[in-house]
C-alpha cells in the first residue's frame, strides 16, 4: 500500500475511481476510504442481509467505503454515485481517502459528511435531488409516511426530495404525475427525472420515483422495505412505467 498522498486506481467490477489522496479543495470531495474485502463479500441494496444482492466481490478486492450508522455495515460507493451496503465484518476500511469530483452545485461535502443529511434549500436543478436522495437509502417504507428518517411512503420521497430544492409537489403519485415537463422517450430521460409507476389492483398510477442515470432510480420501496434503488430496464419496472416528468 502506497503511503497518504500518493495516487492509487481503484478498479473492481463496481466501483472506478483513482486518487486515494486527503480531502482536496475546489471541486473535490471526500467519497469514502479504501476498504479491502476480507473474504467473499456481497454488496446489498440495503443495510440487511435479506435484501437484494447489487454485486458479489472476491477477497482482496478493493472497494471505496464509508461508514455508516450501524456499526454492523458500511456503505460502498458505486460508478452510479449512488451507495450499496457491505457487512462491516466482511471489509477493512483503510486509512486512505478517497477523493472524487464533486457534483456540480454551490455546496460541496454533503458525500464527505460520512453519512449526514445536508439539506438543499435553494438550490435549483433536479440533478442534486437524486444525489440527494440516496442519502436515504435504508429509511423504512411507511404507508402514507412523511419521515425521511423514520419512515416513509414513495411519494412523500419525492415530494420531499423536491422540497428539498424548493420545488412543491402534490401529495400522491396520481397528482404530481400531471405536473411538470412529460418525458416521453426513454433515451430521453436525465438524472433527477420522476418516474411513476401503475398499481393494476388500484387501476391508477401508485408508484413513483427518482432517476438516477444509467438506467438505474431510487425510491422507497414497500417490496424492499424501504429506500433502496433499482434497474428501470428490467421488465418488472418497464412494463409499468407510465409517465415521466421533469
Amino acid at each position: 500500500m502506497r503511503t497518504p498522498g500518493s495516487t492509487l486506481t481503484i478498479v473492481s467490477a463496481f466501483c472506478i475511481l483513482s486518487a486515494v489522496a486527503p480531502a482536496a479543495s475546489g471541486d473535490r470531495i471526500v467519497l469514502g476510504n479504501v476498504g479491502k474485502a476480507n473474504s467473499a463479500a456481497s454488496i446489498h441494496t440495503r443495510p440487511n442481509s435479506r435484501s437484494s444482492v447489487y454485486y458479489k466481490v472476491k477477497p482482496d478486492a478493493y472497494l471505496i467505503v464509508r461508514s455508516f450508522r450501524s456499526a454492523a455495515w458500511m456503505q460502498v460507493y458505486m460508478n452510479n454515485g449512488a451507495y450499496g451496503y457491505v457487512e462491516s465484518k466482511l471489509v477493512t476500511q483503510l486509512p486512505y481517502e478517497v477523493t472524487g469530483k464533486a457534483p456540480a452545485r454551490s455546496t460541496r461535502g454533503y458525500l464527505a459528511s460520512r453519512g449526514s443529511r445536508t439539506p438543499l434549500a435553494g438550490e435549483a436543478g433536479a440533478s442534486n435531488v437524486a444525489d440527494y436522495a440516496t442519502q436515504f437509502m435504508g429509511t423504512p417504507y411507511v404507508w402514507g409516511g412523511n419521515d425521511v428518517y423514520r419512515g416513509i411512503d414513495c411519494s412523500g420521497f419525492v415530494k420531499k426530495m423536491y422540497g428539498a430544492i424548493g420545488k412543491e409537489l402534490p401529495r400522491t403519485a396520481a397528482e404530481q404525475a400531471m405536473v411538470g415537463e412529460p418525458i416521453y422517450r426513454l433515451e430521453n430521460l436525465r438524472k433527477g427525472d420522476r418516474l411513476y409507476f401503475w398499481d393494476k389492483n388500484r387501476a391508477k398510477i401508485g408508484h413513483t420515483g427518482i432517476y438516477l442515470g444509467n438506467g438505474n432510480f431510487v425510491h422507497s420501496s414497500s417490496g424492499k422495505h424501504g429506500v433502496s434503488t433499482d434497474y428501470l430496464g428490467s421488465q418488472k419496472w418497464l412494463r409499468i412505467l407510465v409517465a415521466a416528468r421533469r
